[in-house]
């Protein structure tokens, strides 16, 4: 099969990638080692794949060109290197003695080790898991190429110092990890769904990379329910990116989406996970807020959405993972199912709240629910403040523009 563009390359990296270092670190023992031969197996393939066509077996392909790059490393004769290098990418041959199982999980659950920050952590996701490029993902995250070179390094430095072992998971701490993959999963959708700065509201590439990867972790664990639900809520979600923005890559909100742009497989997908997910049990926030988004996806139109249904699931969520994010959205749906000033009710404490004061979204909902009040000036106020507070362009030029409507 021959590789018609960078792009099928690519597909077969990112697919392939945590597989291919999962063989070679649980063979060789050091991360860091072998996650630079994978990537310098990538670039044999590179050069060797288009002109040579795919391999029948890409992942024994990479592993023994990755394995046969450590083994070079610790050789001084530069000649033999160069024969060994070449005889490799000529003829890759069978893999023998390197594990194909598939270690796609345990280098996810390595990746989100408990000694690494959070940030540390959806960082080398990326790179080792997601096969992204640090340049790439420094843009995402919108930081220096430096900057999120540093904090890959520092975080397999971490890893090193902390002797942490692939596949190295004692049954009591599974749980704990695999939350944590979700948690770290769930990030790097949202900051793909809804980029925190910038001039472009959505990254396709990360909420597709993180859509991959859960998939990938549910057909791991079919029976993990808030696995199910996460990829549920992922897709449901996805689902309405294409009406999200106009031709001029401005927001457009959920009120006013032409919901026949909405992806009607991924809804009926993420319906059916979710479905299935929440009679087993036991109900988890990423079950609920799926079930939030099913019953904003099977709506007809906005007006026909069932907003007691979806106040009682946010109630339900602030029960059982309560925090600035469930609140404010639970306000909106206590709105618009009872009335607006029951709705202003839910914010005051979080306005009470000194560390939410520079929280964009809060005075954004805010806002809006003061203009569901009628109390326009307020509302206005808000929505300046709420522009002056984001460090999103396409939602600060939105905010603006409900300001002006206002006024």
């Amino acid at each position: 099969m021959a590789l018609t563009s960078d792009g099928d390359l690519e597909d077969v990296w990112r697919r392939e990638s945590a597989h291919v270092l999962g063989a070679l670190v649980r063979r060789y023992g050091n991360f860091d080692h072998c996650e630079d031969a994978v990537q310098e197996a990538l670039i044999a393939a590179a050069l060797h794949w288009p002109r040579e066509g795919l391999p029948t077996n890409p992942r024994a392909w990479l592993i023994r060109a990755a394995s046969r790059r450590l083994i070079d490393a610790q050789r001084s004769d530069l000649a033999r290197t160069t024969r060994e290098t070449t005889e490799v990418e000529r003829d890759p041959g069978p893999v023998r003695n390197l594990p194909l199982q598939d270690d796609s999980l345990h280098v996810l659950l390595l990746c989100c080790h408990q000694s690494l920050s959070r940030a540390s952590q959806v960082a080398l996701t990326l790179r080792a898991v997601g096969g992204l490029t640090t340049e790439q993902i420094a843009a995402a995250f919108l930081v220096p190429v430096a900057t999120m070179a540093q904090r890959i390094t520092r975080a397999k430095t971490t890893l090193a110092e902390a002797e942490a072992r692939l596949g190295e998971v004692r049954a009591g701490d599974l749980p704990a990890r695999v939350q944590s993959v979700r948690q770290v999963l769930y990030l790097i959708f949202n900051e793909g769904y809804t980029r925190s700065g910038g001039t472009e509201l959505v990254d396709v590439s990360l909420t597709r990379e993180a859509i991959r990867l859960t998939r990938e972790l549910h057909q791991r664990l079919p029976s993990d329910t808030e696995t199910a639900g996460l990829l549920a809520l992922m897709l449901l979600t996805e689902a309405r990116a294409s009406a999200r923005v106009d031709a001029d890559g401005e927001l457009i909100p959920l009120a006013d989406q032409d919901r026949s742009q909405w992806n009607p497989e991924m809804i009926a997908e993420g319906v059916s996970l979710v479905e299935k997910a929440l009679p087993v049990g036991p109900v988890g926030p990423f079950q609920l807020q799926a079930a939030i988004a099913a019953v904003h996806d099977e709506a007809a139109d906005y007006s026909a959405t069932d907003w007691p249904q979806i106040a009682e699931l946010y109630r339900m969520l602030d029960a059982l993972a309560p925090s600035p994010i469930v609140t404010m959205n639970r306000a909106v749906a206590v709105a618009m199912a009872e009335d607006p000033t029951a709705g202003l009710a839910h914010l005051d404490p979080l306005l009470r709240d000194r560390k939410l004061a520079k929280n964009h979204r809060l005075h954004a909902v805010r806002a809006h629910l003061l203009e569901q009040a009628g109390c326009k000036a307020e509302a206005g106020a808000a929505y300046r403040e709420a522009a002056r507070l984001t460090t999103s362009v396409p939602e600060q030029r939105y905010l603006l523009r409900k300001a002006a409507t206002l006024a």
